[in-house]
């Protein structure tokens, strides 16, 4: 019998989390810098953003990872580098990101829908709010919730 000599895996997560508050202050002058700093947090820690999107107040990341991560390191760690990096450059001196977050499994077949998903995050939020969309994920996933912190 022929032993696996190394771990394969195939592991994709879909982060969403929002602005303390959800106040809107990712303003769009400087939106798209904010997720390529994003992406690059997540290189720095070994992992592999494949997609980075969102609109004023929440950002949605699509990211594999490593079986040696945990989401909640990773998430708090992109959290705070990035708080950092927009306070550091002046661009929202009263900038933070929410506490909780949205984590959400995601197939190897179903990587290009929810890339093209957070590709269209402007046009998403011009029919519904962060809320709306945010029930709907934990909805699709039987995700059970309190309402009152939805709000």
């Amino acid at each position: 019998m022929l032993a696996m000599p190394s771990t394969h895996t195939s592991l994709h997560i879909h982060v969403v989390f929002s602005t303390k508050g959800r106040v809107p202050l990712i303003d769009a002058a400087w939106r798209s810098d904010l997720h390529a700093y994003i992406g690059g947090c997540l290189k720095r820690l070994d992992a592999f953003p494949q997609e980075i999107g969102g609109v004023a107040d929440h950002v949605h990341l699509l990211v594999g990872i490593k079986p040696v991560h945990t989401i909640a390191e990773l998430v708090k760690e992109t959290k705070r580098i990035s708080t950092e990096w927009v306070r550091d450059s002046k661009l929202a001196n009263r900038f933070a990101w929410q506490e909780g977050y949205g984590a959400f499994s995601v197939s190897k077949s179903a990587v290009l829908s929810v890339r093209e998903y957070i590709q269209q995050q402007e046009k998403h939020h011009q029919h519904r709010t962060f809320q709306e969309e945010y029930r709907e994920f934990l909805e699709k996933h039987g995700i059970d919730f309190d309402e009152r912190y939805l709000w």
